[in-house]
């Protein structure tokens, strides 16, 4: 067939598709074409569920094995951390919740600590046990061949256990730096089943309805194999352990090009995400914030969430509307806070456009296998400006519609820096990350 005879007849099948087509399609028009899919009350609804814990350790000071550069305002003790993470709530009203870290953030009055965050406007969250910074732990915690220092990071998680109960957590969040560094060094099954044997133990002290969150990552601090290396590996460990098990999911804790979403839709098929880490990368784990590389990931990792929410299936939407979530980010240059109020700004914003796509047109260009449309009604949901319904919602709340600008406003940066350079006066500081 001759070239120009070929262009013709794909000429006018373009001009025959478009011109019997519009009608046909004019029902998915989207979102910024037609109006908001959702009304402004059903939204607002949706918004008020959404909220994300913030992690202690994003409001400390933070580094790499390089070092760390340090900010007169960051927290250090938890009375710190604890109105700091009041300050994100008092200005997003979406962070309510404060995760810990143990040891780091240890009290021998955990009463206290309750009533301190209450004062802050914040409650306790999930309960990260601390397995990995210890001498002993340099073969691993609970893999490790001596099995007394299995039975000590047993213990410690235990503890955790008994800290959850008494601050009114219902998670403790797990994450290992378990693994290998060259071919050869360990029996990689060997390791599988004392972890397996070790996170038994753990799980048989859980009281009813608390979660037992099972973090994995593809690599570091073990560059040869790690243990909890994807989230197969976690799923299948969490299926075996019981249905208070469930897989966590960070955003940093994969390989480049890895399709989250995808591992987010089977895991809801599954009924088993537990909770979600909210941060950004360019290259690995490197735990920016939110939306600073990638938003569009976000967004599609949201569309994925909000659908599971909405599905038929009892097992998904349960799944999907239990999922915790939590910022897991090292702030490094940013001031702590910031970090945090500029991250649930845009989880905030990312949550309300994924709410927008229009999944009645969704599914029916699914169905047609429409794949310009499908993209289309997701891309005009994604571009659709809802800062106006979000200013809205916090003014509703007595909240400044500019979080960002109403914090740096209030002063509290300068006026916490102040205090905590004369009350660490002459104190010593440690060089190394999150000193």
């Amino acid at each position: 067939m001759e070239k120009g005879s070929i262009l013709a007849q794909l000429s006018w099948g373009l001009a025959h598709f478009f011109s019997t087509s519009q009608a046909k399609y004019a029902h998915m028009m989207s979102p910024r074409t037609q109006g908001l899919v959702m009304d402004k009350a059903t939204l607002k609804s949706r918004l008020n569920s959404f909220t994300v814990e913030t992690p202690s350790w994003g409001l400390a000071n933070s580094g790499t094995r390089f070092g760390t550069f340090r900010q007169p305002w960051a927290a250090k003790s938890l009375d710190e951390k604890l109105a700091d993470a009041g300050q994100v709530q008092k200005f997003t009203g979406i962070c309510p919740r404060v995760a810990l870290h143990i040891p780091w953030d240890m009290s021998d009055n955990w009463g206290s600590v309750q009533a301190m965050a209450k004062a802050n406007g914040v409650q306790i969250g999930a309960i990260n046990p601390n397995v990995f910074q210890d001498e002993v732990y340099q073969f691993g915690s609970i893999c490790n061949t001596d099995a007394a220092v299995r039975q000590k990071a047993i213990a410690h998680h235990i503890e955790c256990i008994e800290i959850a109960k008494a601050t009114g957590s219902n998670a403790i969040s797990l994450w290992y730096a378990d693994g290998t560094n060259y071919p050869g060094q360990a029996n990689m099954r060997a390791r599988k089943q004392r972890m397996y044997e070790s996170l038994k133990a753990v799980y048989a002290k859980l009281p009813p309805g608390m979660k037992m969150l099972v973090e994995y990552k593809c690599f570091e601090p073990a560059f040869y194999h790690t243990d909890i290396q994807d989230w197969g590996s976690s799923l299948l460990l969490c299926q075996k352990l019981g249905p208070q098990a469930q897989v966590l999911v960070d955003t940093g804790h994969h390989l480049p090009g890895c399709n989250i979403e995808h591992i987010v839709a089977i895991l809801l098929d599954e009924g088993r995400l537990g909770g979600f880490h909210f941060n950004d990368r360019k290259y690995a784990d490197d735990d920016l914030t939110v939306g600073a590389i990638n938003p569009y990931q976000l967004f599609l990792i949201f569309c994925e969430l909000i659908a599971g929410e909405e599905d038929p299936s009892q097992v998904v939407s349960q799944c999907a509307k239990a999922c915790a979530y939590m910022f897991d980010q090292c702030p490094n240059h940013k001031p702590t806070i910031e970090s945090v109020i500029q991250s649930a700004v845009c989880v905030q914003e990312t949550w309300a456009k994924a709410l927008l796509v229009d999944r009645a047109a969704l599914k029916k260009s699914q169905d047609i296998h429409d794949l310009t449309m499908c993209e289309e009604i997701l891309k005009d949901a994604y571009n659709t400006d809802v800062r106006p319904i979000l200013a809205e919602w916090r003014q509703e709340r007595g909240i400044d519609p500019n979080p960002m600008a109403a914090f740096r406003r209030s002063g509290y940066l300068k006026k916490v820096a102040e205090e905590r350079i004369k009350k660490r006066a002459g104190q010593g500081g440690a060089t190394g990350a999150f000193g």
